[in-house]
């Protein structure tokens, strides 16, 4: 388990208890490293500044305690925002239909990359797991969920209209 994924498995019941859901925990930087932490309320309203810094003093206490990371840190709590990275599998039916970029772990017809329309996801396939679907310039691509490195919704007309909706 790395270091974010300690510092996940700590701080999450912390957030969950709060009325939130975890969203992704990355740690950058050597010297004084950077503890970026995302979250979003888990009844769908829009987060705003209080509830980032009520759960920034909530994970702050948490840590104190805990001590993960040896050394001083930054840390950063921060809603996804509009064009945000799709982390958890059930992100991938949420955002059905709008643009998003996906870089693999590993080639998948012969590429990494791939910038498209998100189909959602594919349940579970024997001895593949859970797949993610994706149109690229009308070619449809299945990818392994468990190879993903990093995916994000593309700012597009659209997904701006359906978050002023939401």
């Amino acid at each position: 388990m790395n270091v974010g994924e300690r510092i996940a498995a700590i701080i999450n019941p912390t957030i969950e208890g709060m009325g939130f859901e975890l969203v992704r925990v990355q740690v950058s930087g050597e010297s004084r490293p950077r503890l970026q932490v995302m979250a979003e309320p888990i009844d769908g309203r829009n987060m705003d500044v209080e509830d980032c810094a009520s759960l920034s003093r909530a994970i702050s206490a948490v840590l104190d305690v805990e001590d993960p990371i040896s050394s001083a840190f930054t840390l950063e709590v921060s809603s996804p925002g509009i064009d945000r990275p799709l982390t958890r599998a059930k992100d991938f039916d949420r955002w059905k239909g709008y643009e998003a970029r996906i870089e693999m772990e590993h080639a998948v017809n012969g590429r990494k990359r791939f910038s498209g329309k998100l189909l959602g996801l594919v349940a579970e396939k024997p001895n593949e797991g859970e797949l993610i679907k994706i149109e690229v310039e009308g070619e449809v691509y299945e990818l392994p969920f468990e190879d993903l490195d990093r995916a994000k919704l593309l700012l597009s007309d659209d997904l701006i209209k359906a978050s002023m909706q939401e």
